[in-house]
Order: C-alpha cells, then structure tokens, then sequence
C-alpha cells in the first residue's frame, strides 16, 4: 500500500490477460507466483519458468530478445525478483531491444519467504527505477481501466518497457510446471527454434 493506495487488481486476472492472445510470444517467468499463475493460465512450449533462479529472469529476457529480435519477449516476474537485479535495468536500457517487456507483478511482498513487507511496499519505484536506466516506456498500474490501456503496448509495442502492475497480495491454487531445467530449456528450444535444436 505503498503511497497509502490500495492494491486491487487480482494478480490471476491479470495474467490471463497478458496470455489471451499469446500466439507466438516468448515468455520467461521469474521465480514463484509469475511461474506458478503462467503455468496454471497456459501452461505452453514457449513458456519458458524459472522455478528457483531468482533474479535471472530480466536477464535471461534481455539474451533472447537480443537473439530473437524478430520475436515479442515478454518476461512476468515479481517485485521481489527485479529488485533482486536492479542492476541488469541499467544494461537492457543500454541495450534497448524494442521487442522485449517486462512485467512485475508487484504485491508488495516476499510472497515466497512468508509474505513480509517487500521494498516497494516502502515506496520503492521501478518504474522511476526503470526510467532512470534508459527505457522509454515504464508505468505503475493500479487500477482495471489502465491495465486494458497498457495491454497492447505490453504486447506490440516499442521496448524496452517495465510496467509494475499493483496486485493483491493473495494466494491462489496453483499448477507446478516441471522441475526438470533441463526438459524445460529443451522444450522451449524445440518451441523456438525447431528439431536440430535438439541434440
């Protein structure tokens, strides 16, 4: 409730929003609840989850977005997570692949460690955050009527763009994808790239 406002969109909601039309994006999930809810609301070849490197998925966006610049990359991953590695902001915005999105998903909470205050939760702004290194589209969402705003231009528009999108702090049943990193970077390189990416 950072700035006193109340967090009201449902986070489960809001993913299956992202994902109505997913055709042929490229999605890479940060740890936890991005995983968890990209798996329940379309489990898919080229979704691509990290179940437990925190931290790594703005990065690994980055890499295939550069790679696949003909290609939508769109990474969901928490406040948490991209606080986590603030620092690979500065890089993306550096680099500015226009075809890649990022996505918080910000409850402002460590929702995998026992739901404690996380740092924006104190005011922290990654959107101002994102802004400062260099991308030239970032906004915090609070409410419905921006969220359906800012779809498309997650979607299709020029990036890099962060959108920290202001969620309930809430739990929901949940779908484990696979925890095998190895099946996961195969199927997802099958999806991508076709059978001789596959030795």
């Amino acid at each position: 409730m950072a700035g006193g406002k109340t967090l009201t969109l449902n986070r489960r909601e809001v993913v299956a929003k992202l994902l109505a039309d997913a055709g042929d994006l490229l999605v890479i999930t940060g740890l936890g609840s991005p995983t968890w809810d990209c798996a329940t609301i379309m489990d898919r070849d080229l979704n691509f989850y990290l179940r437990g490197a925190m931290g790594s998925a703005s990065s690994i966006g980055l890499g295939l977005a550069l790679a696949q610049p003909g290609r939508r990359v769109m990474v969901v991953t928490g406040d948490a997570e991209i606080m986590m590695t603030a620092g690979a902001l500065a890089t993306i915005g550096a680099q500015g692949p226009k075809n890649l999105s990022i996505v918080v998903l910000d409850n402002e909470h460590y929702g995998e460690t026992g739901m404690q205050p996380s740092l924006t939760s104190f005011g922290a702004d990654l959107a101002a955050m994102a802004a400062g290194a260099g991308f030239p589209v970032t906004e915090t969402i609070w409410d419905e009527a921006a969220l359906e705003r800012v779809v498309p231009v997650i979607l299709t528009g020029d990036g890099p763009c962060l959108h920290a999108i202001k969620v309930k702090a809430e739990n929901y049943p949940k779908t484990l994808p696979p925890s095998d990193g190895a099946y996961l970077k195969d199927r997802f390189r099958l999806a991508l790239l076709g059978p001789d990416s596959i030795a």
